[in-house]
């Protein structure tokens, strides 16, 4: 039974195997008569295909190679145009340094210059200074000289009616201590007066203090503090406080006291005039005790 079935099995599988390759056969054959039916049509668009493709390429080439030589163009303009600016970058170059220098040398110059300037205006200032210490000088000169000549009356009437050193001033002699070593005290200096014939200097008018005063005006020392340069006079309030009487009795009515003046500060007993700018505000009162300078009055001599 088993070998019946295989046999049928065997018989089979080979008859199938055999229709298979009858048919395998018809259609590789078909295929063949396919394929030469067709040969001739193919290969001409395969050819028309390679030349369009061969055309397209070379357009192409041609593009690149226009590009190519375009993009050269450019390029050697632009290493001309490069050369060009560099060219003109080193003259420019040149240019500013040769600009710089002079310029340079211009501040040089010119610092030499305003140096220069300045030492002259230096120069120019210091003689302007000069100039106007020696106006100054001159017209203290001609003020001094014209005070002078303005005493030489008193100093001839002086020369026959009073000793040498006095001035002669409104029928009397006066005497001033100009020199700043010659500083004593208010009874010191009435002692000397009264040495020489008279006392400390009473001034009962307006025109003998206008006059004194000028006198020691003219002769004040700039170089000495005006607490020193005071001159004592023939006037005290020792008696009673505050009641100003010259030394022939006589009560002071109008004085030429100074602002603030008399203070009685520190037992100020004693007057004294002053050089200063107001002549009707040249008097202070001061401790009898300090030393000043002094005036002297006396009477003159009857004239020849």
């Amino acid at each position: 039974m088993e070998d019946r079935d295989n046999s049928g099995g065997i018989f089979e599988g080979t008859y199938n195997k055999l229709i298979s390759q009858e048919d395998f056969g018809a259609d590789e054959q078909s295929q063949r008569v396919s394929m030469s039916t067709w040969r001739p049509e193919s290969s001409l668009s395969y050819h028309k295909m390679l030349t369009v493709s061969l055309a397209v390429l070379a357009v192409i080439l041609l593009v690149v190679d226009i590009s190519l030589g375009v993009y050269y163009n450019k390029i050697t303009s632009g290493n001309h145009l490069v050369t060009d600016i560099a060219s003109e970058m080193a003259k420019l170059q040149a240019t500013y340094d040769t600009e710089l220098q002079s310029k340079e040398e211009a501040r040089k110059e010119l610092a030499k210059e305003t140096s220069e300037h300045q030492f002259t205006k230096w120069e120019m200032d210091h003689l302007d200074s000069r100039s106007k210490s020696y106006k100054e000088q001159i017209n203290q000169f001609q003020i001094e000289i014209a005070s002078m000549k303005s005493h030489i009356p008193m100093i001839e009437e002086g020369c026959r009616q009073c000793m040498p050193g006095w001035t002669f001033m409104n029928s009397r002699c006066y005497y001033i201590t100009f020199s700043n070593n010659l500083r004593k005290p208010w009874l010191v200096a009435r002692r000397y007066c009264k040495i020489k014939g008279g006392d400390l200097a009473v001034i009962d008018s307006r025109e003998t203090h206008m006059r004194l005063f000028e006198l020691i005006n003219n002769n004040r020392d700039p170089t000495k503090p005006i607490s020193v340069s005071g001159y004592w006079i023939g006037l005290r309030d020792i008696d009673e406080e505050g009641i100003w009487k010259w030394l022939d009795g006589t009560r002071l009515t109008d004085g030429y006291w100074n602002d603030g003046e008399p203070n009685n500060h520190s037992n100020e007993d004693c007057a004294a005039m002053y050089p200063r700018i107001n002549p009707f505000k040249s008097w202070n009162d001061a401790p009898c005790s300090y030393s000043l300078k002094w005036i002297c009055e006396m009477r003159s001599r009857p004239a020849d």
